[in-house]
């Protein structure tokens, strides 16, 4: 189940940021480790491209090139442009950061083959969304912008029982791992001091453990990303906020809480609080 909003919106910068809880689970089969297709967009507005066209040379031509890509799949981002608009073609990826190396590359190949021949053929704009990536077609250039308009809530079939994870708390955690996020420097990139743009982490809450997981895309700045978060945890509260869990995933940016460990607390960027 998922809710998806298409409506571009404006709104005011408030002082909430996203807390996660869980329960503790103690083993670790617990431990979300697959990379399950979850969601996927095309976008209409952008149109389509014919068959034999320069614009479906030049896409596939950018992902013949994936394979070669060692740079992109060690820093969980890459994107690639041929042309201007209106004819330009642009394909972003971006991993999970705990998921950089081999297989952010069999993420990004299996979801791009998955978009490009199955889910949205022809068409020149489209998304997709698995657990440990995304990959964006696009005939427009949107580098460094937040996308407002395409994104999903996919909240836990179970409620919460009256206030045994307060929505404070859940604030709290995502506020707290947001602020890692956009100061930790991301130790894959080489030459230039850049925040890896990523946390995740748990917070212990009496008997309970709440885990939590942010991202924003690598191409938004820090404000950029603190200004993505802020938006989507407010835009989406509705959905969230009666949870024991929620994915909410954009293209800029997302976010994840459970009652339950799905990330390995070995992972990079991981904190208990």
């Amino acid at each position: 189940m998922y809710y998806s909003s298409s409506v571009l919106k404006r709104f005011v910068l408030v002082p909430i940021v996203v807390v996660v809880t869980t329960l503790l689970v103690g083993s670790v089969s617990s431990l979300n480790l697959t990379n399950s297709y979850l969601h996927h967009k095309c976008i209409v507005s952008q149109g389509k491209y014919k068959p034999g066209s320069k614009y479906e040379k030049s896409l596939d031509d950018i992902i013949q090139s994936f394979p070669k890509d060692a740079e992109g799949f060690r820093t969980g981002f890459s994107m690639t442009a041929y042309g201007k608009e209106p004819d330009i073609v642009a394909i972003t990826y971006m991993c999970r950061i705990d998921s950089r190396g081999p297989k952010c590359h069999s993420c990004v190949v299996t979801a791009g083959y998955e978009l490009l021949r199955k889910r949205c053929p022809r068409d020149k704009g489209a998304l997709i969304w698995y657990d440990q990536c995304l990959v964006e077609f696009s005939s427009l250039d949107t580098s460094g912008q937040i996308n407002y308009d395409d994104n999903f809530c996919m909240p836990s079939a179970k409620n919460l029982i009256g206030n045994s994870i307060s929505l404070e708390e859940r604030l709290h955690l995502l506020n707290n791992l947001t602020k890692i996020a956009v100061t930790k420097i991301d130790k894959n990139i080489e030459g230039i001091k850049k925040p890896v743009l990523y946390a995740a982490g748990e917070k212990r809450l009496g008997t309970k453990s709440l885990y939590g997981m942010v991202q924003c895309s690598a191409d938004l700045s820090v404000q950029g990303c603190n200004e993505c978060m802020l938006y989507y945890i407010v835009h989406f509260q509705e959905c969230w906020e009666s949870k024991q869990g929620v994915r909410v995933l954009s293209r800029s940016c997302n976010f994840r809480y459970e009652l339950y460990p799905f990330i390995s607390p070995k992972g990079p960027y991981y904190t208990k609080f």
